[in-house]
């Protein structure tokens, strides 16, 4: 995989804050050697977040998000000033950059205390430098720059990677559970829904991860999965499913063989599928008029059998025997408001980065709203939860508390 071909959801984002006419946008370009950003000398230029995915040394495959000065005002400025927040819900590493003639103002200490808040690493780009009659000894947490004589860019670049270094990586995806030699089954049904000629990114994702791991690795479809069983000398060490053929995997895949789904792997990797366990339970209190909310990360084409605006409300009410009533968000469109709900039903969020789907895990928990996960609830649906958790003994004893 190059570097152009690394997800969104496993880039480091770099989010670039501050106030109007600072001159973030002047950083971001300097930066990234590009004209990423329009600089101009009339206050709030840059009037949305902008965002590029792009290679940063000595960081690597990183992405760079300017955004909007956070002092904007009138209706339309705190408009501007909420897309800003909510870009802090996604940033890894958050650069604060500070007019260095003006100094710290009241709006900078309100970032910075939004940076502290969410535990997100930060650094002050004290920028405009070639302004001063003197530069002032940087604090640890400072670098002093001049994007028009391009000083201390590179060491800001540097410290930004030292950053995203220490920030805490992302849990394991399946490679860190299986053995050199094991046998991984992945069952991949190739229907309406799949996408001509590729494979969607959960599942390159693993076949990637088991081949780092020396895993052996089998691809078949749902319907060729009791042959290719029968294939083998010995049983897989484990069997991976797409959650919607749950039922039907898991009556062909002998109950002592290892089984769980890829939704189920990416909540482990994204780091809330613990949460997604608990959120679970609540399917049993439901009650006849109960709004969920199904949410989706990523924007596609609908199906006319879509999982998540087809299947998933079907399976439910089936399930439940309840006249229940289903939304849908994709994209970034996650309401800010959850409390209509009764239950939020998310996807495997691959296409987020883990610090955006913890952000929706807790903005969940903090309203009194349940949020589970599209393989958690399938497999608990199907009757299969706690064998598709085997696999993961630490989260499977969620089920006994």
């Amino acid at each position: 995989m190059s570097l152009n071909d690394v997800p969104s959801g496993e880039r480091v984002h770099i989010g670039f804050f501050g106030r109007r006419n600072a001159g973030k946008s002047s950083v971001v370009n300097a930066v990234t050697n590009q004209e990423l950003s329009v600089v101009s000398d009339v206050r709030g230029t840059t009037t949305d977040p902008v965002t590029k995915s792009m290679e940063l040394l000595p960081m690597g495959p990183v992405v760079i998000i300017d955004t909007p000065g956070f002092d904007d005002t009138g209706e339309l400025g705190a408009k501007r000033v909420a897309a800003t927040r909510r870009v802090l819900e996604r940033t890894d590493v958050a650069v604060l950059v500070v007019d260095a003639t003006q100094g710290m103002q009241p709006c900078d200490h309100q970032l910075v205390s939004l940076f502290e808040d969410r535990g997100i690493p930060y650094l002050l780009a004290m920028t405009k430098a070639d302004l001063l009659d003197e530069v002032p000894t940087a604090d640890a947490n400072e670098v002093y720059v001049s994007s028009t004589e391009r000083t201390g860019i590179e060491g800001l670049k540097e410290r930004i990677a030292a950053l995203g270094e220490n920030d805490a990586p992302e849990p394991g995806l399946v490679g860190d559970l299986m053995g050199r030699g094991s046998v991984v089954v992945l069952v991949i049904p190739i229907d309406k829904a799949a996408p001509k000629g590729r494979l969607i990114l959960p599942e390159q994702q693993v076949i990637r991860d088991l081949l780092d791991s020396g895993a052996t690795t089998m691809v078949v479809q749902d319907t060729e999965l009791a042959d290719a069983l029968g294939r083998l000398r010995e049983p897989p060490s484990l069997v991976i499913t797409d959650s919607q053929v749950f039922k039907e995997v898991a009556a062909i895949v002998p109950d002592d063989v290892l089984l769980t789904s890829f939704s189920i792997l990416m909540a482990r990797h994204k780091g809330y599928l613990a949460e997604a366990v608990r959120g679970v339970s609540a399917v049993a209190g439901l009650h006849d008029g109960d709004r969920i909310l199904v949410a989706e990360g990523c924007t596609h084409h609908r199906q006319c059998n879509d999982i998540g605006t087809v299947k998933i409300p079907r399976w439910m009410r089936e399930y439940t025997g309840l006249d229940l009533t289903f939304e849908s968000s994709s994209g970034r469109g996650f309401p800010d408001d959850l409390t209509r709900y009764a239950l939020v039903v998310h996807c495997g969020g691959c296409m987020l980065n883990g610090r955006e789907v913890c952000h929706r895990m807790r903005q969940a928990t903090d309203q009194g709203v349940p949020m589970t996960n599209y393989g958690v609830l399938i497999a608990q649906m199907r009757g299969i939860l706690r064998r598709s958790l085997r696999v993961l003994p630490d989260v499977e004893k969620e089920l006994d508390e």
